[in-house]
């Protein structure tokens, strides 16, 4: 995959890019970085790596070109502050995630800031804005429990009958900052502080930023939204392992690929002893205990 220069992008409109990871998206980052300077069809501004701190991670960065930023100063909480799990998952670090690419408007020097999953690569052309609209790449398939949280946050369902889920999404600026705005002044709380609460920590799959930013937007106005078909494929091998043959064959019928390496949520097992004074800390916590929000 090769990268082409921003300095070559038509069109007025700039972008920045978020990326979150972690030191286990080396192998496959740098291919993702790529496929963003070949594929995403407007100017790049600055494409940030959000992290922990990492010297992989900050070498990578010096090497391509993108901007790395410490994790810790995206929010006011950081993973150690959020207790997401139960004996047999933890799913802190990806609600964290979430909460850093809801934050993005405070990173982002563009209007426009482009938020990709660092496992996820684009294998053909992307445009996010038309003719005043954002393009929204949607799939049919999604999570209940995102949309009860939904309703939760919002106080109405999720309008949506897609699911938009897809592993990147343009966010604006402004409408982000509104939507945060709006959840604090419904829940009288800071709104990452309102997601954690309304999330239920007994399942999985407890909140999507990408579901209800969408569904936020769609709500206020649907005319200014462009919905298409995502056309995402997981896979589960290496990034590195595919040919350019093997990428323009899958190029035919799909815009990405997704190369899904992690297996973080599940804990290791414990003894039961362990496992009885783990449930039992974790039934202590009170959903409004002000230590951990």
């Amino acid at each position: 995959m090769s990268a082409q220069s921003d300095g070559q992008r038509k069109g007025s409109l700039t972008i920045d890019v978020l990326i979150p990871a972690i030191d286990k998206d080396i192998a496959t980052l740098p291919l993702v970085i790529d496929s963003l300077r070949r594929h995403v069809q407007h100017r790049i501004g600055t494409i940030y790596i959000i992290s922990p701190q990492s010297a992989g991670l900050r070498r990578l960065c010096a090497h391509k070109k993108c901007t790395f930023v410490d994790e810790k100063t995206v929010l006011p909480i950081t993973k150690k502050d959020i207790r997401y799990g139960t004996t047999r998952w933890d799913r802190s670090g990806w609600l964290y995630q979430q909460l850093l690419k809801m934050n993005g408007d405070k990173i982002s020097k563009a209007s426009f800031f482009l938020v990709i999953d660092a496992d996820t690569v684009l294998i053909r052309p992307h445009v996010f804005r038309k003719d005043g609209k954002t393009i929204f790449y949607y799939r049919s398939w999604s999570q209940p429990e995102y949309f009860r949280t939904y309703h939760k946050l919002m106080g109405v369902k999720a309008p949506s009958p897609k699911s938009f889920v897809t592993h990147y999404m343009l966010f604006e600026k402004a409408r982000l900052t509104r939507l945060k705005q709006v959840i604090e002044a419904r829940h009288g709380i800071p709104w990452y502080k309102a997601i954690i609460r309304s999330i239920d920590r007994t399942k999985q799959f407890g909140f999507s930023e990408y579901e209800t930013y969408a569904n936020h937007l769609y709500s206020s106005d649907p005319s200014r939204m462009i919905l298409r078909k995502s056309l995402n494929k997981g896979l589960h091998s290496r990034a590195d392992s595919l040919s350019q043959k093997q990428l323009d064959t899958f190029a035919k019928s799909h815009r990405s690929l997704s190369f899904h390496q992690r297996k973080v949520y599940q804990r290791a097992a414990k003894t039961k002893t362990e496992a009885s004074v783990k449930t039992k800390a974790l039934n202590m916590v009170s959903t409004h205990d002000p230590k951990w929000i």
